[in-house]
């Protein structure tokens, strides 16, 4: 693995935040090194926002993303804002609802009906993060299945554990060639 560069972005109210911590704290909890930050605008529920990782199999010297190794867009407005300029090869997922930009035919492109599963197969919009996670983590492989599961369960609020549960296997097991 040497070094990924994980950028998920959406809109507030999404979980995109909880979504990057997550990953973060799966991947330290499997041996491996991990930093993450986050920014959004003012609007706190339905303005932009990203949330970043590092992971690495190396100590981390800069904590910023330099250069994507991959991307989520769970919204129009993140695809338009930074599913661009991204190096051949990037791997770029894109909720289902989202119209791909023009140059997504030099990325690794997955569109995926994660917000879809969220309300309808789960049955819970607001697990959509959760959702992401499972494909986000199907797709690199940062950690095991059970490693992941333990992170979700630590970080997920009390009484929402079954259906977080049932989101992440509903995202694990979703069919990535679309």
């Amino acid at each position: 693995m040497e070094r990924m560069e994980i950028r998920l972005a959406g809109k507030g109210g999404q979980g995109v935040i909880l979504a990057s911590i997550i990953l973060a704290e799966a991947a330290v909890n499997a041996g491996k090194y991990a930093c993450q930050t986050q920014s959004y605008g003012p609007e706190a529920r339905g303005g932009a926002c990203k949330a970043e990782t590092i992971i690495s199999d190396n100590k981390i010297s800069y904590p910023e993303i330099t250069v994507p190794s991959f991307v989520m867009a769970l919204t129009q407005n993140a695809a338009d804002k930074y599913v661009r300029n991204l190096p051949e090869g990037t791997i770029v997922v894109l909720d289902s609802s989202v119209t791909p930009p023009a140059e997504t035919d030099k990325y690794r492109l997955y569109r995926l009906p994660i917000l879809h599963t969220a309300e309808y197969e789960v049955g819970k919009a607001f697990t959509a993060n959760i959702v992401a996670v499972g494909a986000i983590n199907r797709i690199l492989g940062i950690c095991s299945f059970e490693e992941l599961t333990e992170t979700v369960l630590k970080r997920v609020p009390k009484g929402t554990e079954e259906i977080n549960i049932k989101a992440l296997k509903a995202g694990n097991d979703m069919d990535l060639e679309g």
